[in-house]
């Protein structure tokens, strides 16, 4: 009686939809990854040094007269290093024979967004370090359009520079866009235009003086309380460092009678200049539904 196992041709089939489909949702599930800087490690490399640089201030000059002052380039580095994340699931022979495509893009589905969620994370969790820790707004306030367009001002005013985004969760931006009408033309609701509009549009709402605002639901309450950390940045304060793309390997498992399927990926989520971005505290509850 002859022995049913998976080809190769179907592992190498079920192994290519879930890393597509992995992929895919890698890059689409959630905002953070599309608003940050990214780099790469190279080969052989364990840290990337970043450097920043101060302000350079420019002075009257008199005729004639010799320049006195000199400007301090003023440069600090960040050392930026990887760490591995990954996930695994395990495809009984039987799916694996029955190479059900829908099946296959489900589970990478999942994998993607495991990955991705991961990542998300990794880059709210930097949120409260910005500013040197000083958030702008409260416990107990709520996101309304003066607060948020007070938040801007104050970054404007703080030389955070241009282009700034903000990001919240998703019930704090419900309570900016339901406090926008009297704010008439200063608000719009165009994706804005760039490299990263399709991978963000999901998560658009709108832009207000300028900066366009995101939500995303990763972002959790801070314990004891019913705010949270949202952000208010340049794509510059932070950054994600990548040594290895998150990639599929599968392994055979013939007792258990199935394949292993390993995604690992390397890299690290950093804070690369905190003066460049804030945390914004707001409430983030449930609003009523029955209004």
């Amino acid at each position: 009686m002859p022995i049913q196992v998976p080809t190769t041709g179907d592992l190498e089939n079920a192994q290519r939809i879930l890393l597509v489909e992995t992929r895919y949702s890698e890059e689409h599930s959630h905002p953070m990854i599309n608003l940050v800087d990214h780099f790469r490690l190279s080969q052989g490399e364990k840290t990337l040094t970043v450097p920043k640089v101060g302000r350079m201030t420019a002075s009257d000059l008199v005729v004639g007269v010799d320049m006195v002052d000199s400007e301090d380039i003023g440069m600090t580095t960040v050392d930026l290093t990887t760490a591995e994340v990954g996930l695994k699931v395990i495809l009984a022979d039987k799916l694996v024979r029955q190479a059900n495509d829908r099946i296959m893009a489900v589970v990478g589905r999942q994998m993607g967004d495991g990955m991705s969620r991961k990542m998300d994370r990794d880059i709210i969790a930097l949120f409260s370090a910005l500013n040197g820790g000083t958030a702008y707004g409260a416990d107990n306030a709520n996101f309304t359009a003066r607060n948020a367009a007070a938040c801007i001002a104050t970054a404007k005013a703080s030389r955070f520079g241009n282009p700034l985004f903000a990001v919240h969760h998703p019930n704090a931006i419900f309570a900016l866009a339901s406090s926008l009408a009297p704010i008439g033309s200063t608000a719009s609701v165009a994706v804005p235009q760039g490299p990263s509009a399709e991978l963000l549009r999901d998560f658009y709402k709108v832009t207000l003086n300028q900066v366009p605002f995101y939500e995303d639901g990763e972002i959790e309450v801070i314990s004891g309380v019913d705010s949270a950390y949202g952000v208010l940045a340049r794509k510059s304060a932070m950054a994600v460092l990548t040594s290895l793309e998150a990639g599929m390997e599968p392994q055979r498992d013939a007792s258990l009678r199935a394949n292993e399927m390993n995604l690992v990926g390397d890299y690290g989520a950093w804070e690369v200049d905190d003066t460049l971005g804030a945390p914004i505290r707001y409430e983030i509850g449930n609003p009523s539904t029955s209004n």
